[in-house]
């Protein structure tokens, strides 16, 4: 089989804050193929929860968007929900950790851990 990657520039936006912690954790990997799968699965208050994790393995049906250098894999049936998103990272008082925004989720659980479209 051969595999195709697809680019889409607006299907997800990586801004460089977000690049930058990525690249952090592919240099502790010490996997230079390594690129940021972002994935949605059913589940959580509102249906829809995020995923998001290191991979080197693009599938047939993967979309790939190259972001800050970064390799964004996001399979065709995540893509419709996430379409025109932004990953972001950011380092606070609270917490620091990845923050999605979604412009074509309706609703959140109160928790902030689920969405829906």
């Amino acid at each position: 089989m051969t595999k195709k990657v697809i680019y889409e520039p607006e299907l997800v936006r990586l801004t460089e804050s977000a690049a930058k912690k990525v690249k952090e954790f592919i240099e502790k990997e010490g996997n230079s193929n390594l690129g940021l799968r972002l994935y949605v699965t059913g589940g959580g208050c509102s249906g829809l929860s995020y995923g998001l994790a290191l991979d080197d393995e693009i599938n047939e049906d993967d979309i790939v968007v190259e972001q800050n250098g970064i390799k964004v894999i996001v399979d065709s049936f995540t893509a419709p929900f996430i379409r025109g998103s932004v990953i972001d990272y950011e380092e606070s008082l609270q917490g620091s950790g990845f923050r999605i925004d979604n412009p074509n989720v309706k609703s959140t659980c109160a928790c902030g851990h689920s969405f829906s479209v």
